[in-house]
């Protein structure tokens, strides 16, 4: 199914790592018959090393300048050039306890099943709940942040061309997500 509707030619989901972007943005580009573009899969490398800003700036840059597209992901370092080309945001706000429960047991079930996610990589339970670099701790570090962040970052000059829509409960998503597959 396709859409002529301007506003979703090109989404941009944001939120909390663990929040469920990828998932949402997955199920838009499948709904819309659009390019998903997973910013984790560019930006990391082989052994979670990240790409060099430069390179990882070109890369997200040429993938975005698509007609149609949506994406996943919190990047500061590539949030000019895809809230730029982007018309549609979203974010999912959920609240704190299900963003936690949802972080840790995606990590747990990641790491039992030695899921690979980009480039060879995968978690692993040390790496997942006993590390510095623990997504889990980022999660519960960057949430507070987040939610102070984005509301300012939407009133700049430069993104209020987006259409912002924000989702506050998983089943708020799914009740805009069936009126697209109408």
């Amino acid at each position: 199914m396709t859409t002529n509707r301007p506003s979703l030619a090109r989404v941009v989901v944001v939120g909390t790592s663990g929040s469920g972007k990828t998932t949402l943005a997955r199920a838009i580009a499948h709904t819309l018959d659009i390019p998903h573009i997973e910013l984790d899969a560019i930006h990391w490398g082989p052994n979670w090393t990240p790409l060099e800003i430069p390179v990882f700036q070109a890369r997200v840059s040429e993938a975005v300048n698509l007609e149609r597209w949506t994406t996943d992901g919190n990047y500061s370092h590539v949030r000019g050039i895809v809230w730029q080309r982007a018309t549609t945001l979203i974010w999912l706000d959920y609240p704190f306890w299900l963003v936690m429960w949802r972080i840790i047991s995606r990590t747990l079930v990641r790491a039992l099943r030695r899921q690979e996610l980009w480039n060879g990589n995968r978690e692993n339970i040390r790496q997942g709940f006993f590390s510095r670099d623990s997504v889990i701790l980022w999660s519960f570090n960057t949430y507070h942040r987040r939610r102070k962040e984005y509301p300012v970052l939407f009133q700049q000059p430069e993104y209020r061309h987006l259409d912002v829509i924000v989702h506050q409960s998983p089943a708020e998503t799914e009740r805009w997500l069936s009126t697209l597959k109408r």
